[in-house]
């Protein structure tokens, strides 16, 4: 994934991941990376964009 001004590094998303996984019960392993779908609403909350409008580069914006 590129890197846009908006992502996080993966260690400041290790200090939120405990809390992000506890928020929703797991009923089936996820299908995408946890940081991925984080880094896509920081950057739809940083831009201003449209969730269609979000980056190829991004999981799906249904997913997100």
């Amino acid at each position: 994934m590129p890197n846009y001004p908006s992502n996080i590094t993966r260690q400041q998303f290790e200090v939120i991941r405990p809390e992000l996984e506890n928020f929703h019960q797991r009923t089936k392993p996820r299908q995408v990376d946890l940081y991925d779908v984080f880094c896509a609403i920081l950057y739809i909350l940083k831009s201003g964009s449209q969730w269609r409008a979000l980056p190829h580069d991004f999981p799906k914006w249904q997913t997100v």
